[in-house]
């Protein structure tokens, strides 16, 4: 295998920019900007993203360089975000990687954001670490995504189920909006679901056949109950807060565990790793490792670092494409949606 391979990875799908290096497959650096102008109007804003894109990218890239401790002539490729995401956002990191990699005379790789999710599991921090044996099956589950996929090789995924409305995330931040926690609201259900009862209240399930997902209906469900409670007590939410947060969560990490057991036996796969921006849930990361012990399955848990958009995912998933050469042309461009 070609040594000293080192990737410099670009991720800017979002509100976050972020940069790593990974050299042979080991994490040598991993910066990351967030942006905290979208808390006050409760979501993110594309336009106010991409600026903020914009202004980061080039000290977050140089950050990366120097913490990995080499210097952009040592790079042998860079790998980006392409798609899915915002476009403006994605289009930021897009240029930035083509104009750097023209300057440096090396090519480029393009990178499959829900891949790099994916493929979060083989960022190595030391080359002991371990990974992930093909095949296994991985939970995505993030603000936009809730998708059970068969992972063959780094190259070969098949989409299982995925969610046919609202993604888990989306329903943990729209139904924190209701509790009037702020964005996003993801955190703030689990801290607050750790000092709840999670059958203080029972919310509506789907019913959806296969491996698909479904969330708009307990959305709805949790809609309800908040709507019709406050008309009897207008205190109901803040009197009830670490209860509504305790069921909803235990109710979206069932709905989960119930779809990913039936893909297990139906595929006879070994073992299950979870990925994206949900999977730093403590809930669900407890519930998944739970339901792998309880059926001798190995599970593959990311640390928080990698769970939201980072760059290292990034720069793994081109460190891949790069052995077998997959390059990327100056003419492509960003895509907004895409299946994995």
């Amino acid at each position: 295998m070609e040594q000293n391979v080192t990737i410099l990875g670009i991720e800017s799908s979002c509100d976050d920019t972020s940069a790593a290096v990974v050299r042979d497959g080991i994490l040598l650096s991993n910066v990351i900007a967030s942006q905290s102008v979208h808390e006050e109007y409760g979501g993110v804003v594309p336009e106010l993203a991409s600026r903020a894109h914009q202004q980061n990218i080039v000290p977050v890239v140089d950050a990366a360089i120097r913490r990995a401790g080499i210097s952009k002539g040592d790079l042998s490729a860079i790998a980006f975000t392409r798609g899915p995401g915002l476009l403006g956002s994605l289009l930021v990191g897009t240029s930035f990687a083509k104009g750097l990699s023209l300057g440096l005379r090396i090519p480029i790789v393009d990178v499959n954001h829900l891949h790099g999710h994916v493929l979060s599991h083989f960022v190595r921090r030391a080359p002991e670490d371990e990974v992930p044996a093909y095949p296994f099956l991985c939970l995505l589950i993030s603000g936009g995504n809730s998708q059970i996929i068969l992972v063959r090789n780094y190259n070969d995924m098949e989409i299982l189920g995925r969610t046919i409305d609202d993604a888990a995330g989306e329903a943990f931040d729209k139904c924190a909006k209701t509790m009037g926690l702020p964005y996003p609201g993801g955190p703030h259900i689990d801290r607050l679901a750790a000092q709840g009862n999670p059958k203080a209240f029972k919310f509506a399930k789907p019913h959806i056949p296969g491996l698909d997902y479904s969330f708009s209906g307990l959305k709805t469900s949790f809609l309800y109950t908040l709507r019709d409670a406050r008309k009897l007590d207008p205190d109901f939410i803040g009197k009830n807060l670490p209860d509504l947060a305790a069921s909803l969560q235990a109710t979206i990490i069932e709905i989960l565990i119930d779809k990913l057991a039936k893909a297990v036996e139906q595929t006879g796969v070994t073992t299950v790793a979870i990925g994206g921006g949900v999977s730093a849930n403590s809930g669900v990361r407890a519930a998944v490792a739970d339901f792998c012990a309880s059926r001798g399955l190995k599970a593959f848990i990311p640390e928080r670092a990698f769970t939201t958009d980072n760059a290292a995912m990034v720069a793994m998933a081109g460190y891949f494409k790069y052995l077998d050469r997959q390059f990327c042309t100056y003419d492509e461009v960003p895509y907004a949606r895409v299946s994995v």
